[in-house]
């Protein structure tokens, strides 16, 4: 069990890692477009910015997905690649179908895993928010409108 529980924090650490690079970068991006973003138009820009954010945080969510691949594979506990995809998608999701199980001296890090993506798709949810609240803030301070909604 305390050998589960140490896998099981290593992978929430590096899966908590790549996350952050990933917001990072999204940052980064979201910073060398700021000029451009701020001026109007509005309308599709926050539409460009939106769906880039999304997919930007699909492909992390895709990377801490992978770490804990990476880990089933390195146990030997799947006999094909593509069920251990299937069951890091489905535990990392919180979805448990259950028609894929982890073996007994293994289960515990199932669990592990939910938690995991539980706290990263929280947090993958707060950045988008926060992203895209503060987008509309920009774009409203540098706008003519007297309509604008305000926040």
């Amino acid at each position: 069990m305390l050998i589960q529980l140490l896998i099981g924090i290593i992978a929430t650490f590096l899966s908590t890692v790549s996350a952050g690079f990933g917001y990072l970068v999204l940052e980064s991006l979201i910073k060398h477009t700021h000029n451009w973003f701020a001026n109007p138009p509005h309308n599709l820009k926050i539409l460009v910015l939106f769906c880039g954010s999304v997919t930007w945080l699909l492909m992390v969510a895709l990377a801490n997905v992978s770490t804990w691949v990476l880990i089933f594979v390195l146990l030997d506990i799947f006999d094909t690649l593509e069920e251990a995809v299937y069951f890091a998608v489905v535990a990392f999701t919180t979805l448990g179908f259950g028609d894929i199980l982890l073996p007994q001296e293994w289960r515990l890090l199932a669990g592990i895993a939910a938690i995991n993506g539980l706290l990263m798709i929280g947090c993958q949810t707060a950045i988008l928010i926060e992203v895209m609240r503060n987008s509309r803030m920009i774009q409203a301070q540098n706008s003519n409108t007297e309509s604008w909604p305000r926040y």
